[in-house]
């Protein structure tokens, strides 16, 4: 039910329900009155299928030097020590929070009757170290939290609508760059409508439908990414899109992943004749980082010719697949697979955005007032590979660390000036809907064809050119036509389509998820550097110009 549907300046707009929208919502809603805007259903995004789990130092055998060492190994050179230190750090505290507030993580007993939480062990890690709830994490997170923000009285919730744009005073001719708030269409009603707010927080999730095969659910087109790039925010490192090895081969899966657990716990992966082959590309084998295991699954299936490889752990007892993977065993089965007694077929698919919205350690991003936290910003955690089951929490930590910001400055910061209703005095209904099924279809398929694990300067510039030609035509279609959900979207993806294709095009290396055949190797004439773009707008380099806002 939505609440407080009259009331539209709020003191923090949270655009994004997953495991950071969530959690923010909570941290602020006993001191300040929240907006909380899904395009969906409030459950509706990535933390939802979510199914390994979370990583945190939570066994005496492990450390919190040996989990930042292996995030920084598996970020490539790339990650940012202090922030890896950082949230390493504060893990249990995230974790000690969801079990507060009732998420039900999956227990053992151990052989002197006492019980614990079980821990898993995923790739890149050194320990077990993943706290999980089954294989269904993320909807227990989810769940778990969902229903403590649809009943709390200070959270007004606007599900099934989607951001168009954010508000600043620079667009408004106004003497701030303040964000202000955005523009919201209520994709039920068809109506437009603005939501102003003292703070808003960007927490979009990533952008995997900018290509064909993803594990991501729909709603993730990178909306928060394109939306800051407009308002005058930098974006790094957006070359870093991560593969995840395992998703099932199956025309009426769509997509369904298999949790890298499965690997942690002895899952092999054989060509379709049955040869292991991850021995040949890393010692570490199956538990390798997922970019070295996406990478030799291409390999493999391009050698071969095959269109997947199979994951197999029927070697291991059916109780112990069935209650380690109630999720995965369940749809396998309905798709015609046991997997407690053969092998599943599986193929990478994008999973990950890595790079994103810069922002500092408190989730500030570029423009004042504006916040992005999640697979959405850009933290400095990931590098150039995001190691299993940070995701999660990287979201809980610095939605804690926004909210402590933000609730800092609740008392002075100034309340947002009237905005003004969005104008369709101009537009007219499109009569070509097909335009924009066609463009999304273009997009998807060459940015998976040329874009994807394996990259060269000829797909790289093909899929430049292409892009650029969208764009335009885009820009064209969204100044004549009134707005739709689906060119809402076309639009934010063809942008992050953008600007994947032009940090792709600046690394000219490989390391971590970037991979080029013309560069395969990583560049050691100079330290590691981020791929860091700014628009026009953005402020810092207007006044490195002398220019003034």
């Amino acid at each position: 039910m939505q609440k407080n549907q009259n009331q539209d300046n709020y003191d923090v707009l949270i655009i994004g329900g997953g495991a950071a929208g969530l959690s923010l919502a909570l941290h602020l809603a006993p001191q300040a009155r929240i907006a909380l805007v899904t395009k969906g259903p409030l459950t509706e995004g990535a933390t939802l299928y979510a199914q390994g789990g979370i990583s945190a130092v939570l066994d005496k055998s492990d450390s919190i030097a040996s989990h930042v060492k292996d995030t920084l190994d598996a970020g490539a050179g790339l990650c940012d020590e202090n922030v890896a230190r950082f949230v390493v750090e504060h893990g249990r505290e995230a974790v000690q929070w969801l079990i507060d507030h009732g998420v039900p993580f999956t227990q053992q007993t151990l052989p002197d009757g006492t019980i614990d939480y079980h821990l898993t062990r995923e790739g890149g890690h050194s320990h077990r170290r993943v706290i999980h709830a089954a294989d269904a994490t993320g909807r227990a997170v989810e769940t778990t939290l969902e229903q403590q923000v649809r009943h709390h009285a200070n959270i007004s919730l606007f599900e099934h609508h989607i951001a168009i744009d954010l508000i600043t005073g620079s667009k408004l001719g106004l003497d701030t760059e303040r964000c202000l708030g955005a523009y919201i269409l209520d994709r039920t009603a068809h109506h437009i409508h603005a939501l102003s707010a003292r703070f808003v927080v960007l927490a979009t999730g990533g952008a995997g439908k900018v290509y064909l095969y993803t594990s991501n659910p729909d709603v993730a087109t990178g909306d928060g990414i394109a939306m800051a790039w407009r308002a005058g925010c930098r974006v790094a490192n957006m070359e870093f899109i991560q593969f995840h090895p395992t998703c099932l081969y199956h025309p009426k899966a769509k997509s369904f992943l298999i949790t890298e657990a499965v690997r942690g716990e002895g899952g092999r992966l054989l060509l379709p004749d049955g040869t292991p082959f991850m021995h040949k590309f890393d010692a570490r084998g199956e538990l390798a980082p997922r970019d070295i295991v996406a990478r030799a699954i291409d390999y493999e299936m391009k050698r071969v010719g095959c269109e997947y490889v199979l994951l197999d752990i029927s070697h291991k007892p059916a109780d112990f697949i069935k209650r380690h993977f109630p999720t995965v065993y369940a749809r396998c089965l309905e798709l015609g697979y046991d997997m407690t007694k053969e092998p599943i077929p599986v193929v990478p698919a994008a999973h990950y955005t890595c790079g994103g919205i810069i922002t500092d350690m408190l989730g500030q991003t570029d423009v004042k007032g504006l916040y992005a936290i999640g697979e959405t910003a850009f933290t400095g955690l990931h590098g150039a590979n995001r190691m299993a089951s940070n995701s999660l929490l990287e979201c809980l930590v610095f939605a804690k660390a926004a909210s402590e910001d933000i609730a800092a400055q609740l008392a002075t910061a100034p309340l947002s000036p009237p905005l003004p209703a969005w104008d369709e005095s101009r537009v007219t209904d499109s009569d070509e809907e097909v335009v924009v099924a066609h463009n999304w279809d273009e997009l998807r398929r060459f940015m998976w064809d040329y874009v994807g694990v394996v990259r060269t300067n000829k797909r790289l510039e093909r899929a430049k050119r292409r892009v650029d030609l969208l764009l335009h035509e885009i820009a064209e279609y969204y100044t004549n036509f009134r707005v739709t959900n689906d060119l809402i979207e076309l639009r934010n993806l063809a942008l992050v389509a953008d600007l994947i294709i032009r940090s792709a095009m600046l690394r000219k290396e490989s390391r971590g998820l970037h991979y080029t055949l013309d560069y395969p190797a990583p560049d050691t004439r100079k330290p590691p550097a981020n791929t860091v773009l700014a628009p026009e707008n953005y402020r810092g380099e207007r006044e490195k110009r002398g220019e003034h806002p």
